[in-house]
């Protein structure tokens, strides 16, 4: 056991998704399409005499969280940073839960192999209700494209190869857990025929388009998201709502390009990383 362990965990925006229960969480989960981002969340695990979690510096409750901690019998303090906004489709509540399964794993010697870490953190999160995907894509990096539910011993992917600047404009959040609770057919519906599309043309403006569609046809595009868009699109460039958040995401320069100031990375190519040693 080491005194302390970090890891990095790319951001996370999925253009689209269906939603598929499985009374087994590992199992349960999503198929959509989704960008890793270069911004991300650096998650540091310290043991502790008792559990604790914040993120950048200010005490939060994260139920995925807690349950990787207690799947991995580890009492830790867990602290998270990131530029990155919670609840606005950026995936940091499953960053948060890889991240403290992989940084965990260093930390207290569990020796666990990287699938059975993403498969505790999925599971911990579809539990918790703030995510169906976002770890197994995290985990990969890139444009991935989810053929299947559920974790990594179920999900069958395939990518997108792409390299690209990223741009997004946060408006608002939206309450993930309200979306997911609720009736979930027509968004279902609308991701398998997005899915479908991708497939056959797995290209990045292919996927930005289906996910516009997506956006109308599952009911979660809000109208300040749509007058981004179409701003983005006036001014030649292509955009997308992030899933699930009042956010648009952007190729290139398109939201510099319409008149906003928006966060600026790329496509991060690879998953999820163990950090060098903190304290060295």
């Amino acid at each position: 056991m080491t005194d302390v362990a970090q890891a990095f965990v790319p951001g996370h925006v999925t253009g689209f998704f269906t939603s598929d229960p499985d009374p087994d969480p590992t199992k349960a989960g999503s198929r959509g399409c989704g960008i890793a981002l270069s911004d991300g969340v650096v998650v540091t695990v310290r043991p502790a005499d008792a559990v604790s979690i914040e993120l950048n510096g200010e005490p939060i409750a994260m139920g995925a969280v807690e349950r990787v901690l207690d799947t991995l019998e580890a009492p830790a303090a867990v602290s998270a940073t990131t530029d990155l906004p919670l609840g606005s489709g950026f995936g940091v509540s499953g960053a948060m839960a890889f991240g403290t399964a992989l940084a965990t794993n260093a930390a207290f010697d569990r020796r666990l192999s990287r699938n059975e870490l993403v498969t505790i953190a999925h599971g911990a999160e579809v539990q918790a209700g703030t995510g169906l995907g976002d770890v197994v894509a995290q985990a990969h990096g890139g444009v991935t494209i989810r053929l299947e539910p559920g974790g990594p011993q179920d999900n069958v992917l395939d990518r997108i190869p792409a390299r690209r600047r990223i741009e997004y404009h946060v408006i608002d959040e939206l309450a993930t857990d309200d979306v997911l609770d609720g009736e979930t057919t027509a968004l279902t519906m609308a991701g398998k025929k997005a899915l479908s599309e991708v497939v056959q043309e797995p290209t990045l403006d292919r996927f930005m388009r289906a996910s516009r569609t997506f956006a109308r046809e599952s009911d979660l595009l809000t109208a300040r998201v749509r007058d981004v868009v179409l701003d983005v699109s006036e001014a030649g460039g292509s955009a997308t709502m992030a899933m699930l958040g009042e956010t648009v995401v952007a190729l290139g320069t398109g939201l510099t390009d319409a008149g906003y100031d928006p966060g600026v990375c790329q496509i991060h190519p690879a998953g999820a990383t163990l950090e060098p040693d903190p304290s060295m």
